[in-house]
């Protein structure tokens, strides 16, 4: 019996198993080398080179494929303009409203559904600040005047 191939084997399986465990995408290339050192050990190379292989087949599969294949499993999150308008400034044009889930605002030339961030209600005409955006609400809070503005 070929005791080295089964080390191969229970470390490749192993290592399996802690990739499924993880997901980190470092697991697996240890496995790949496990494997083609089973079949080394299969057909009679020495220990040493056994090593050598698992080692470099993990190494060069970890190089040249840990990054393409992690743009698959992970891919960027695109932003849309959505996330552009928090910070904005923009205008009530109905009434705000929490209770009554009332409220619009207008922001950069067109109108959004909105909601006070604090619970208060707020006025036609007020200043306000886009603090986040859920769905299709902003959420706003009265924006601070600048002291120049506010003299005018």
């Amino acid at each position: 019996m070929n005791w080295e191939a089964i080390f191969w084997f229970a470390a490749m399986v192993v290592f399996l198993m802690a990739e499924a465990a993880t997901v980190t995408l470092v697991s697996i290339w240890f496995a790949a080398g496990a494997l083609i050192a089973v079949f080394v050990a299969m057909l009679g190379g020495s220990l040493v080179t056994q090593v050598l292989v698992f080692l470099i087949t993990a190494a060069v599969m970890l190089v040249s494929l840990r990054g393409a294949v992690r743009k698959y499993i992970h891919p960027r999150i695109t932003k849309t303009n959505v996330d552009s308008i928090i910070g904005a400034t923009g205008i009530v044009t109905t009434p705000i409203n929490n209770i009554a889930a009332l409220g619009q605002v207008k922001i950069g030339g067109m109108e959004w559904s909105a909601r006070s961030t604090t619970g208060a209600h707020l006025n036609a005409g007020i200043t306000v600040k886009v603090d986040r955006v859920e769905g299709v609400k902003v959420f706003v809070s009265p924006a601070e005047i600048p002291a120049k503005e506010a003299v005018q």
